[in-house]
């Protein structure tokens, strides 16, 4: 979580401590996670990330939250699937999809879920 500089609003830029809020409450545009990052590409690098875990884990770096308690379900590191007659289709050479089908839920919400249990445990958030 070191790359983490707070809470932004997607619509006036307006920036909030990370708080357990979704909105702005000046014009109630979403807010998203605001990294540094010029930080993070001085320290996170392709060898790092290969020598994490096979689940989103190996990307703790880039996430808003902390690994130490993390909710790992086991998701992540699907595979890409080379999609040749869609690709030929629309006319793309190297058409792949992510297969998130095995993923624990078979679904791509697994990563989020994930994500978003964590950060409820860091914020004190009870079940």
């Amino acid at each position: 979580m070191g790359f983490v500089l707070g809470l932004k609003c997607r619509e006036c830029h307006r920036k909030y401590a990370l708080e357990p809020v979704n909105a702005c409450d000046f014009c109630f545009g979403p807010l998203a996670v605001d990294y540094d990052y010029e930080l993070m590409a001085k320290t996170v690098n392709r060898t790092r990330i290969s020598e994490g875990p096979h689940t989103i884990w190996r990307y703790h770096d880039m996430l808003p939250v902390g690994p130490e308690n993390a909710v790992d379900i086991g998701a992540g590191f699907t595979p890409l699937i080379k999609a040749n007659n869609l690709g030929r289709m629309l006319g793309l050479n190297n058409l792949y999809i992510k297969n998130d089908s095995v993923n624990p839920s078979y679904s791509f919400k697994d990563r989020v879920v994930s994500i978003a249990a964590t950060k409820a445990l860091e914020f004190g958030f009870k079940t």
